[in-house]
């Protein structure tokens, strides 16, 4: 339990976690070491990226716990969270609500992060023992959306992934959320192999977010 509260206060922490895909393990490495070098030290390994768990647990070796915090998103299953636990993965990001992959992650005490759109299946999943919620996509709602959930659900930590950019992260937060995922807006300049953008993102994201928390 322990380990869970420390996962769960680093994501927390540092209120951006990064989203990795990629097409290979190579450009995934290399993401995930430029979104550190930027301060982004929650990083959500996708499984769509080929040989994700082998990415996790490289991340393992290279990188200490202190500077690093690995998980697995895309997480379809049971299965798959099993796989990516057992390479390291120490939370469990799913596009949608899986009962069985709640079920497991609450058997090894590994934080899970499903994916909702509705009051019915935000309460559907903290009844289940979900830790975070994962607002997804947030580009359906927007960050206006999050006030409406808290308003009957004061309790629900929620974490608001795609839709996240530079413009609206301070909203995202200011509204409520505990973290914001951000994949494409951050991680776009690794498409052209300049992972020095990418470094560059991941610190203006960090340091929003400080700024944000700072005023409230």
């Amino acid at each position: 339990m322990i380990e869970k509260i420390r996962t769960l206060n680093k994501i927390t922490d540092v209120g951006v976690v990064a989203v990795v895909r990629a097409n290979s393990i190579e450009e995934a490495e290399k993401i995930s070491a430029a979104c550190i070098e930027g301060g982004i030290s929650a990083i959500e390994v996708t499984f769509t990226v080929p040989g994700a768990d082998k990415v996790i647990a490289s991340l393992k070796e290279k990188f200490s716990e202190e500077e690093l915090v690995v998980g697995a998103g895309t997480v379809l299953d049971s299965e798959t969270a099993r796989i990516a636990i057992l390479a390291g993965a120490k939370y469990i990001v799913s596009p949608g609500f899986d009962l069985e992959t709640a079920k497991l992650c609450n058997r090894y005490q590994i934080p899970y992060m499903p994916g909702c759109m509705t009051i019915t299946e935000i309460i559907k999943a903290m009844e289940a023992g979900a830790d975070v919620i994962k607002v997804f996509p947030g580009s359906a709602f927007g960050p206006s959306i999050i006030k409406d959930f808290k308003a009957p659900l004061p309790q629900a930590p929620i974490m608001p992934t795609g839709g996240v950019d530079l413009e609206n992260v301070g909203k995202w937060i200011k509204n409520g959320c505990v973290a914001v995922g951000v994949g494409g807006k951050l991680t776009a300049g690794a498409k052209t192999g300049n992972y020095v953008e990418v470094t560059r993102m991941a610190k203006l994201f960090v340091e929003k977010v400080k700024e944000v928390r700072r005023s409230l």
